[in-house]
């Protein structure tokens, strides 16, 4: 066998991962400039000052509050997304009436540009809460009418725009695990005696767990990252992306890269756990104890 290496092919690979990784890398090391130091090299010395002001906080914006507001719609995404496609991977092990079409509908979304998706959610909400007032006030309720704003807000059209970003994703990984399934596991519990309940939470469960981890992965970390289809589709209160994105014009520090550190920083904390869950899950199912 040749072990010949093309010196070209190198250079391009090293140059992918320098254009890939390289950003990140410079916005962490800028992000422990020294007191003194700007938002461009050279380094002042390494210092956390940068993190401590970002703990103090940066003006008027109240980058915890964005931070539990994206921590906790991230994790309610992930685990909508996480049960919708392992629900949608099982009902398309049989053939479904209109199966294609209903098929083709919920991932169009990935091929829609993001903001044209939020926009659309923003206009629906919008109509909702125009016909919301025109009921209230049809009926009287003028008390509810002078208290209402808006239908629109984190837990409403802002979770209805991530899942637009999640679920074709889940639902792509689902399909590809269960058409490589093997079904005759389960034909084997149910000849040992195994009720239906009994063979999904013991038998296909396990099997497919790996790929599930996978899914949450996928939705968290797209949904904590988001910000094209969050932009129209939220009200008064921003995630930690919409509060990033709008500081890089008003915050003239490295105070700016430690923010975007931490919002790294939760990103791979994420994955590296996703990878060691699924990689324990693996390796449980492999091992004969297990069966």
């Amino acid at each position: 066998m040749s072990t010949h290496r093309n010196p070209w092919l190198t250079t391009v690979f090293v140059a992918f991962v320098l254009f890939l990784y390289g950003p990140m890398f410079v916005i962490v090391l800028l992000s422990f400039q020294g007191p003194t130091g700007g938002l461009t090299f050279p380094l002042t010395g390494l210092s956390l000052n940068w993190y401590a002001e970002l703990a103090r906080g940066l003006g008027v914006v109240d980058i915890g509050a964005a931070l539990r507001r994206s921590l906790a719609l991230g994790l309610v995404v992930m685990a909508i997304t996480v049960v919708f496609s392992l629900m949608a991977g099982l009902a398309y092990r049989k053939r479904l009436p209109f199966g294609n079409a209903l098929f083709y509908v919920a991932v169009a979304s990935l091929i829609m540009p993001s903001i044209i998706v939020s926009l659309g959610i923003g206009l629906e909400f919008r109509l909702l809460d125009t016909g919301l007032k025109w009921l209230l006030e049809a009926v009287g309720a003028q008390d509810w009418l002078a208290q209402y704003t808006t239908t629109m807000g984190l837990w409403t059209s802002a979770l209805g725009a991530h899942l637009t970003w999640t679920l074709p994703f889940g639902l792509l990984i689902m399909f590809a695990v269960f058409n490589r399934f093997d079904s005759s596991v389960e034909e084997a519990a149910a000849d040992l005696g195994a009720t239906r309940m009994q063979t999904f939470w013991y038998v296909l469960l396990p099997l497919v767990a790996p790929a599930l981890v996978g899914v949450g992965m996928f939705g968290f970390t797209l949904s904590w990252d988001e910000i094209a289809r969050t932009s129209q589709a939220i009200s008064d209160v921003n995630t930690l992306p919409l509060e990033l994105q709008g500081l890089t014009t008003t915050v003239t520090t490295p105070a700016i890269y430690a923010l975007a550190s931490v919002t790294m920083l939760v990103s791979f904390v994420v994955m590296g756990l996703s990878l060691w869950l699924g990689a324990k899950l693996a390796v449980r199912r492999r091992s004969p104890s297990a069966h």
